[in-house]
């Protein structure tokens, strides 16, 4: 007796996730603040923070000049949505609890000003992205992950100190023009997107290519894919969509086992 295979699912049954499309600014503002309470908990198990320093920022959809941003002082692990501080660019704080912290805070609202296609930044202390910054070396087209960045990351090829001024913003601005990533040399790594999910992941990228790249060059000689190559692999592999595509396992994960962070 024979069994018959059952027939396909039409595609258009299947479940995928895209980004939403909001009308509301109301909606919009609640939905970026959940996705950046997530992405912070998301960092702070990664082991991204150090201190007081690990920082996300998302534009408020409808206050300008306004950026929602994670609490001074705060655990990166123990944020909520409702712990979640909204400041303006001069770092001023408009609703919340907490300060900010405004060596970070200056750096990311002169980024966010000279970007305005941008949703949201990240910039952390992780580990691999600081032994990176202090070669001075960009991410080399040595892995598929690594060319999402080929041709489409800076390198700040100076260290001023503690970003506590407009003017330093401004020039780490400049450096990163109309890329998606920075390295800070002797600093660390400074990523966005025009989602927060787009902005964290590529941070989350960076930092793994920064340390396959150190990896690579302790063992050997790393070869480099070519550059039509790596051209071709960014065109697909380096949007922001394919970014918030990327994100949604670990935005899955967040949301399945610690709920609580949504409050």
């Amino acid at each position: 007796m024979s069994t018959q295979i059952p027939a396909p699912i039409p595609t258009d049954q299947l479940h995928f996730a895209m980004p939403p499309v909001h009308t509301d600014p109301a909606d919009e503002r609640r939905y970026r603040k959940e996705r950046l309470a997530g992405a912070l908990r998301n960092f702070g198990r990664l082991g991204y923070e150090d201190g007081v320093s690990g920082h996300i920022t998302a534009r408020d959809p409808e206050f300008e000049d306004c950026y929602w941003v994670n609490p001074f002082g705060m655990p990166l692990r123990h944020v909520t949505v409702g712990d979640l501080v909204l400041a303006n660019g001069d770092g001023q704080v408009l609703e919340g609890r907490y300060h900010v912290n405004q060596a970070a805070f200056t750096v990311h609202a002169e980024v966010h000003r000279a970007r305005p296609d941008l949703v949201a930044v990240a910039h952390c202390h992780s580990v691999h992205g600081r032994a990176l910054s202090a070669i001075g070396e960009l991410i080399e087209p040595i892995t598929q992950e690594a060319c999402a960045f080929y041709e489409d990351h800076a390198l700040l090829d100076e260290y001023t100190g503690v970003s506590v001024d407009a003017g330093e913003g401004k020039r780490i601005a400049v450096a990163l023009g109309a890329f998606k990533a920075l390295i800070l040399r002797n600093h660390g790594l400074l990523t966005v997107g025009d989602s927060v999910d787009a902005a964290a992941w590529w941070f989350i990228a960076l930092e793994r290519c920064a340390q396959v790249q150190l990896a690579a060059r302790a063992a050997g000689r790393p070869v480099l894919i070519d550059r039509r190559q790596a051209v071709e692999t960014r065109e697909k592999t380096g949007s922001d969509l394919v970014a918030w595509i990327n994100y949604q396992s670990m935005w899955q994960d967040i949301t399945r086992s610690e709920p609580e962070f949504l409050a």
